[in-house]
């Protein structure tokens, strides 16, 4: 694949603080490319750069074969962004929202009504073009606000925490859309909190601290984690966490929905540890096992080991 999107020391500083220190990485055609962090990684500020909207402190960055920010009007053509916020203007039918970011990129004539059509479709609107957006289903608005920003075909698609808010059921529908664009040559770029939506993506930058910690597939981020991880079942995992998680040995105790991951430096050390140590708080241990890594414990594991968050 040929790089989209090239990226080289970018840094970004407001001021003393540092918001993205030094990151470099490549994203090549047709990617679906996830950027994962914690609230204030860098993400969003990262992906601001790289629109257009922020200009770096230093370091340099290309995006279809356009120098950042040297090329900032040409790029406007060539990129489509959506925020988690949709774009769209409530107060416009669906009809009236295509036409405006029509006339934004100079979609006009019959490649307008070519594109209206299939947004149309591919939202699932098309017996309410007339209807006013703010009325529309989250799910609903968020597909219009998709093909709003790819109306004019863009090699490069931005898309900032698109799906906050939004059920699951839509949040899965909206990554089929995701991967139809990609299989078709889109390069997605695509900043998220939701550890399965990270699964979709063809690669990863985990981001914390404004840094870039981890860059692989998710399969070879789960694969990389080298320490024993332990699933502990108890009566009351709150208060199972607060009992081992200062053992010696235990490297990160957190809860995962009703059980606890126990990431651990020796398994045969730990496991006596900490049926002691549940025994001691008064709880009953109902099973312990050794698991394989989820994206979330790869995640929370390289936070931690980059210094945690802030």
């Amino acid at each position: 694949m040929r790089p989209a999107v090239r990226v080289s020391a970018l840094t970004k500083r407001f001021g003393a603080f540092t918001a993205v220190d030094d990151v470099s990485f490549e994203v090549g055609e047709g990617e679906i490319f996830g950027f994962l962090g914690p609230n204030g990684a860098g993400k969003t500020t990262t992906i601001k750069m790289l629109t257009g909207l922020l200009h770096p402190s230093s370091g340099t960055a290309e995006v279809a074969g356009l120098s950042i920010p040297d090329e900032l009007e040409a790029l406007k053509s060539r990129i489509g962004y959506m925020s988690q916020l949709f774009s769209l203007y409530a107060d416009l039918t669906v009809e009236e929202n295509i036409d405006l970011f029509a006339g934004l990129y100079g979609v006009r004539g019959e490649r307008l009504e070519e594109r209206k059509v299939w947004i149309l479709e591919m939202a699932g609107i098309r017996e309410q073009a007339g209807r006013l957006t703010a009325d529309l289903p989250l799910g609903f608005k968020q597909r219009l606000a998709l093909g709003c920003a790819v109306i004019h075909g863009p090699p490069v698609l931005f898309l900032d925490e698109p799906t906050s808010g939004v059920d699951p059921v839509a949040r899965r529908g909206f990554w089929d859309l995701i991967y139809d664009l990609s299989e078709a040559g889109t390069t997605v770029f695509v900043s998220t909190h939701y550890m399965e939506e990270a699964e979709y993506c063809h690669r990863l930058a985990l981001m914390n601290r404004g840094r870039l910690i981890a860059l692989d597939s998710p399969a070879a981020l789960r694969g990389s984690m080298a320490e024993p991880l332990l699933e502990l079942r108890t009566d009351d995992a709150p208060r199972a966490v607060e009992a081992v998680k200062d053992l010696p040995g235990v490297l990160e105790a957190s809860m995962y929905g009703r059980a606890l991951h126990v990431l651990v430096s020796d398994q045969d050390a730990a496991t006596p540890r900490l049926t002691e140590a549940l025994a001691g708080a008064g709880l009953t241990l109902r099973s312990l096992r050794r698991i394989e890594p989820a994206l979330e414990d790869v995640f929370v594991a390289r936070v931690r080991e980059a210094g945690g968050v802030e």
